[in-house]
């Protein structure tokens, strides 16, 4: 299974912002959906924002307004802006890659290692 690989995480005051990014092999990045996927200790893993390879998107509803999910199809990269941060954003954040006529619930696909976005004072 290809590992994704995202970056950009950190810790962040309440208000701040965070871009994540998330590489994947070219031939796995053009024919899926790409998604971000948050966890929380003692939590499943679940589902924040997910784009298609043509930019239609979709959003938890606890992130819509303040995330934004963009691609960049020319270098296979996958983003999450996410602004206005929340302690409650607060969680491991997993890249992720799939059919696009799949679920985009559930542990399918391709999933990068995570990486920690802590929304603290």
């Amino acid at each position: 299974q290809v590992q994704l690989v995202e970056s950009g995480g950190g810790l962040v005051q309440p208000g701040g912002s965070l871009r994540l990014s998330c590489v994947a092999p070219g031939p796995l990045f053009r024919i899926s959906r790409m998604g971000w996927y948050r966890q929380v200790p003692g939590t499943q893993r679940a589902l924040v924002a997910t784009i298609l390879s043509g930019g239609f998107t979709k959003y938890v509803d606890s992130v819509k307004g303040r995330f934004t999910i963009s691609r960049d199809n020319e270098r296979n990269t996958v983003y999450l802006q996410m602004n206005t941060l929340k302690p409650e954003d607060t969680g491991v954040y997993y890249c992720n890659a799939r059919p696009p006529f799949t679920s985009d619930t559930g542990d399918d696909g391709t999933w990068g290692q995570g990486t920690q976005v802590t929304v603290s004072p």
